[in-house]
């Protein structure tokens, strides 16, 4: 373990040397921190270092602490995971009743997925005042594109139904119950749900880059992300979650087993599931403006990574990937930047590294970006289409 621990602390050095990261790594395997190091700046306007006790947005890591809100509902018969989840909505809410629990958990609920080029709430309504009555008609409340149970389609509107789930039936706020309920009682002292105003005492701010500028990420209002997103914490209190899946102390054995329980494409509730080095690995990423997460669960080798950052400068799972093939004694080669082709147009935050590739300038990705033909014919990039003339 002594060597593994050298090589991890060698390669993430000569990484983090390509990119600008700001964040908390930690490292934890049998109780013993095998790497831990704080990065970059919590606040670059007073000047602020990120510590081990910053506090960070976990954008979709979030999910699996809402999932497991609900399998405590579940395991107090306050649900059935198996009934439509319309039985457990606002009046409100009439979603197509065909659509259990089960499936807004599993993300098979077929609803609509508004995130998207072609949408605009990414482009402007999350900006907006909050009302969950019109997010709910806007955005959600629309025939499902696929009949639930049969397609696997990755989709915040799942999770926030979830959390709106969690409030209509045990009766609290969604903030409340999940304090009350889940943070505290795991000792998560420093985890909280964020509703887009509150004062949170020792928080990274997020930042992205804009050309060659690091400047705040663009704002939008957390209470869109409800359930789906909008938890801060610590790496501290994410090893207490990850202490409290390990050990199985809340929840009945079997409820248990339904939750790490992988349905279609290795999807759990709220964590992936994939067999490696002859293991069980549970994991999951949060990626938003400004925010990059990855946690690793290995729970039969007592093994816990998490990543949190504050910019978009590192590829977490890629990261997160060869922490956990160190430690699995996997021969991984050197980080490396791709290669700049030169071209005349000077500093742009893409830049060409072959022919119709393109990679992005201050932060790591796994592929390049690259120019592609639609079934017409046309070039496509970044799901645009090239205008003649």
């Amino acid at each position: 373990m002594k060597a593994n621990r050298l090589r991890l602390e060698e390669y993430i050095r000569k990484y983090l040397e390509l990119w600008d990261f700001y964040g908390v790594i930690r490292v934890v395997g049998k109780g013993e921190v095998l790497f831990e190091n704080a990065y970059g700046y919590a606040n670059i306007e007073f000047g602020l270092k990120n510590t081990l006790n910053s506090r960070f947005t976990l954008a979709s890591v979030s999910k699996q602490l809402t999932a497991f809100a609900v399998m405590l509902l579940a395991d107090r018969k306050m649900l059935d995971l198996d009934r439509s989840a319309r039985l457990y909505l606002p009046a409100e809410m009439e979603i197509d009743e065909a659509i259990t629990v089960h499936h807004l958990l599993s993300h098979t609920s077929g609803l609509n997925n508004f995130y998207g080029f072609g949408h605009d709430f990414l482009n402007g309504y999350n900006r907006l005042d909050y009302s969950r009555t019109d997010f709910f008609q806007r955005y959600i409340n629309r025939k499902p594109t696929t009949p639930p149970g049969t397609a696997y389609d990755y989709n915040n509107s799942n999770y926030n139904l979830l959390a709106w789930i969690i409030e209509e039936v045990s009766g609290e706020k969604y903030e409340d119950f999940m304090r009350d309920q889940v943070f505290l009682p795991l000792g998560m002292t420093s985890t909280e749900v964020d509703d887009g105003s509150k004062v949170i005492r020792n928080r990274s701010l997020n930042y992205v880059r804009d050309f060659d500028a690091v400047v705040r990420s663009p704002y939008h209002n957390e209470k869109f992300s409800i359930g789906a997103g909008a938890i801060v914490s610590t790496c501290a209190d994410l090893y207490r979650w990850y202490e409290g899946l390990r050990d199985r102390k809340m929840l009945s054995q079997q409820a248990y087993a339904r939750f790490f329980q992988e349905n279609q494409n290795h999807y759990c509730y709220g964590l992936e599931h994939h067999r490696l080095y002859g293991t069980d690995r549970y994991s999951h990423g949060g990626d938003y403006w400004g925010v990059s997460t990855y946690v690793q669960h290995f729970f039969e080798e007592d093994l816990s990574v998490i990543i949190l950052s504050n910019n978009e400068a590192i590829h977490q799972y890629r990261l997160g990937q060869v922490i956990s093939d160190i430690l699995h004694d996997v021969d991984v080669p050197d980080p490396t930047k791709p290669e700049e082709v030169p071209m005349d147009e000077g500093n742009i935050e893409i830049y060409p590294v072959a022919e119709g590739s393109f990679a992005r300038r201050y932060s790591d990705q796994i592929h390049p970006y690259r120019i592609m033909e639609n079934e017409k014919g046309e070039k496509m990039f970044l799901g645009y289409a090239k205008k003649e003339g």
